[in-house]
């Protein structure tokens, strides 16, 4: 699904991923005209701009995320700033471009998305891994309770911990001699066992538990 306000660049964006053969379930120009077309059709993948009107480009993702955390979030918008990308990746985004990005850069990075890579404007995926860094070093407030970790398996303890360095899965896959499929079996299970939605979720979790590291 696409969801812009500018007619002529929403279109073009839905026919380059038609012609690619994706099959584009629907497309919405307003925020709120978004979130009830995402809950009809429950895309796989969400293309989503930012500048929305009606509803903030944030809270479609919040509100979409919410009502269906299978749903991918990649989020093509003209900011580049830190701060939009830092609160839409809060929001449930899994992936963010800047639309300076060519036609085979979003195709590559829609079917990655699909996949369950978090794909990121070169630069960017740094400032995501940073700031997740930085809130993990923050220390817990009085009245948190930790749950006993759940138990995962050496493998997809390796799994998850490459994932934390930022590896996308095939790479995973490539370092371990694991196939691709695996891998992502792998970090299927891992998402069930945590509670968690997205590969951005499982990345914050992994640095909070000091798995980033060498």
């Amino acid at each position: 699904m696409v969801v812009d306000d500018h007619p002529m660049w929403r279109d073009a964006v839905a026919r380059d991923l038609a012609d690619a053969g994706f099959d584009v379930a629907a497309t919405a120009g307003e925020g709120h005209e978004a979130v009830r077309r995402a809950r009809a059709v429950r895309p796989r993948v969400l293309v989503l701009d930012l500048n929305l009107p009606g509803l903030p480009g944030v809270q479609v993702c919040r509100e979409v995320v919410a009502a269906d955390p299978g749903v991918r979030v990649l989020v093509l918008s003209a900011s580049g700033e830190h701060a939009d990308v830092l609160e839409a990746v809060k929001s449930g985004a899994t992936g963010y471009l800047v639309k300076s990005a060519g036609r085979e850069e979003l195709l590559d990075a829609v079917r990655r998305t699909a996949a369950g890579d978090a794909v990121f404007t070169p630069g960017l995926a740094g400032l995501v891994l940073g700031e997740f860094r930085r809130l993990a070093a923050e220390p817990p407030s009085a009245d948190t309770r930790a749950p006993a970790p759940p138990q995962l398996t050496p493998r997809e303890t390796e799994v998850l911990r490459l994932v934390a360095k930022g590896l996308s899965y095939r790479q995973i896959a490539d370092r371990l001699v694991l196939s691709h499929r695996t891998v992502q079996n792998h970090v299927q299970n891992t998402l069930g066992k945590l509670q968690l939605h997205n590969r951005v979720e499982l990345v914050r979790y992994a640095i909070e538990q000091g798995l980033d590291g060498d």
